[in-house]
């Protein structure tokens, strides 16, 4: 009786080490996948930071035109006697009203500089006004600044239209 001994070598030609194309095909897919997810979270992380940015440029200039309202109201801002109160401009926030108190006639300020509205884009860049005279569902601007919103018409991820903030 004859007996075969095997030497460990296979009767089939040695195999490459590598990846197959199907091998391939197949990963460049997930990375795809999980490219367009990660796309999708990075654009919404945006729009939350930007969101947040409006947020606080709001709050903040709606507290200086109640802190101009609050000077002229106790008489360190010369107005008109028919006048509001409230800011001609909303750059004199910025640049500084005289105080009516001060001997030396020294300014007020009320913010460092008027920030940009991080919503718009294009032509509509800037702020939109609404004067203390005119309706709150249909805010027009006139001789003062009552309020400030955005001048974007996009959606918020509330559901809100930036210019209803």
């Amino acid at each position: 009786m004859s007996r075969t001994v095997d030497c460990g070598q296979s009767r089939h030609p040695a195999r490459r080490a590598g990846f197959t194309l199907i091998e391939l095909v197949i990963s460049v897919a997930i990375v795809a996948v999980l490219a367009t997810g990660a796309a999708a979270l990075l654009e919404n992380a945006v729009r939350r930071a930007q969101e947040a940015e409006l947020r606080a440029d709001l709050r903040q200039m709606r507290q200086a035109i109640d802190a101009y309202k609050m000077a002229s109201d106790e008489g360190r801002i010369a107005h008109a006697a028919d006048a509001t109160g409230y800011p001609p401009t909303l750059e004199i926030l910025a640049t500084g009203a005289v105080d009516a108190r001060s001997p030396v006639r020294k300014k007020i300020f009320f913010l460092r500089r008027i920030p940009v509205d991080p919503m718009a884009s294009g032509a509509e860049k800037g702020w939109a006004l609404r004067s203390y005279a005119s309706d709150p569902d249909d805010p027009e601007p006139s001789e003062d600044v009552y309020d400030v919103f955005s001048t974007s018409t996009r959606i918020g991820l509330n559901g809100i239209p930036y210019n209803r903030w």
